[in-house]
């Protein structure tokens, strides 16, 4: 396993990263030794960890899927972590090169490789922000120029939100873009449900620069606002691509992320 590239400034390499953490679960090489060793800790006690990551990887690639083929040309993807294989432009530009990508992220390392990654690509660009400053996020030149709000957007917060914490209000963040966002948007969400193992979880990740909020599925629900969810509903990862004929691990234990696609009125 190899460090990161192009290492930016301000990335602090002594404690664990979420978004580096789960660039190594699903097998990339911009994480550090202190993500590895995390991570393993992470397997040991939860053996489940590295298929959820994969699992959940692959609904997002689904889920993009399904939005393009119900006519989604551009997408705001939220909390977009560090590039690996199969990425929002790359499965949407498979339908339709024309379609627009904006994603957005906080953390160093997801940044700069994504800059990286998209230096020759006007049609997918990075804006580094927290999801959480909804104004910053809207307001960023590169958001303005590639989205137009008065058209559907999918919108992606693909294991994020329980990365936000209740002093965040992410109902309220949550609130405000499903307000921006025009009839027949989309939305996509994985969020960890709360069990006796993911509170465990949220402990463990309390060593790390990310702490965890499982929440109840009510809650999570709560979050899709008055959006018309598809079936089969908000139900753990491998049910939801199994009712989408999608070839994935039946991993019981995986299923404490739970997983829905929805659309706006």
């Amino acid at each position: 396993m190899g460090t990161p590239q192009s290492l930016p400034e301000r990335v602090d390499v002594t404690v664990p990263s979420v978004a580096r953490i789960y660039d190594y679960l699903l097998g990339g090489a911009q994480n550090f030794a202190v993500d590895r060793e995390f991570a393993e800790r992470l397997m040991t006690a939860h053996p489940y960890t590295r298929p959820m990551a994969r699992l959940n990887r692959t609904f997002l690639r689904e889920a993009v899927r399904l939005m393009v083929g119900s006519g989604i040309r551009q997408f705001l993807d939220l909390g977009s972590g560090i590039p690996t294989a199969g990425n929002v432009h790359e499965v949407a530009h498979e339908a339709d090169a024309d379609t627009r990508v904006v994603y957005v992220d906080y953390e160093e390392v997801a940044v700069a490789h994504t800059e990286m990654l998209l230096a020759d690509n006007d049609r997918a660009t990075m804006v580094h922000a927290d999801a959480c400053d909804v104004d910053r996020v809207l307001d960023a030149p590169q958001t303005k120029r590639l989205l137009d709000f008065s058209q559907p957007v999918g919108l992606l917060a693909v294991t994020l939100f329980h990365y936000v914490s209740p002093e965040k209000d992410p109902f309220q963040v949550m609130r405000r873009y499903r307000d921006i966002l025009a009839p027949s948007s989309f939305l996509a969400m994985t969020h960890l449900t709360l069990d006796t193992a993911t509170q465990n979880i949220a402990e463990l990740m309390q060593q790390t620069q990310n702490n965890v909020f499982p929440r109840a599925e009510a809650e999570i629900i709560e979050l899709f606002g008055d959006f018309t969810v598809f079936e089969p509903g908000l139900v753990p990862i491998p049910s939801w691509l199994h009712a989408r004929n999608v070839d994935a691990e039946d991993n019981p234990e995986a299923g404490r992320l739970l997983a829905a696609v929805a659309r706006k009125p």
